[in-house]
């Protein structure tokens, strides 16, 4: 596994492969961190219980520059940073769903975790080694030698995103 990182937000880069981690339609954001370990907001903590109750086995084997894909509707629910945080903690390159809840996307954009719509995400398997071009939109399957077709994120959000988020966007667009 990689310890590549991009821009200055520190994130894994995605366009690095990893291990798609697969998860259904319809993940709630209490599925992705229970709601009884919400009591910190520090990103290591909450990434040793993500989807402990769903895949108890995640936090302790997701490695540094994993993917999460799922179906449809990923990160339904509250509207807490939590549950993206929780993936940035453990180190998720990017998250790849057939389409997320309006808030979990935009959550994950303020804190520089790429979120792709990918209506063929259906097609990754749990285990498969993938790789995301966010410019041009396409996730590639090493493991299948398949290529599917994504929402490039808008120029705007890839921005942010590569500063690490809204945060660090905004502060250096301040001190500029």
């Amino acid at each position: 596994m990689t310890d590549a990182f991009a821009g200055d937000g520190g994130r894994p880069d995605p366009a690095e492969p990893g291990r798609a981690w697969v998860f259904g339609d319809n993940i709630d954001t209490d599925q992705i961190t229970p709601s009884r370990f919400i009591v910190s907001s520090d990103p290591d903590e909450l990434a040793s219980h993500a989807f402990e109750d769903l895949r108890p086995e995640f936090s302790g084997s997701v490695e540094t520059g994993d993917f999460v894909v799922a179906g449809e509707n990923f990160g339904s629910g509250s509207s807490r940073e939590h549950s993206p945080l929780s993936l940035v903690g453990a180190g998720v390159s990017a998250v790849v769903a057939q389409s997320f809840a309006r808030i979990f996307f935009r959550n994950a954009i303020n804190l520089g975790l790429p979120v792709l719509i990918c209506p063929g995400a259906d097609a990754i398997e749990d285990g498969d080694e993938i790789h995301v071009d966010l410019d041009a939109g396409v996730v590639t399957n090493h493991t299948r030698d398949e290529t599917y077709e994504a929402e490039a994120l808008p120029e705007f959000l890839q921005s942010l995103v590569e500063q690490g988020g809204l945060k660090a966007y905004t502060k250096a667009k301040l001190d500029g």
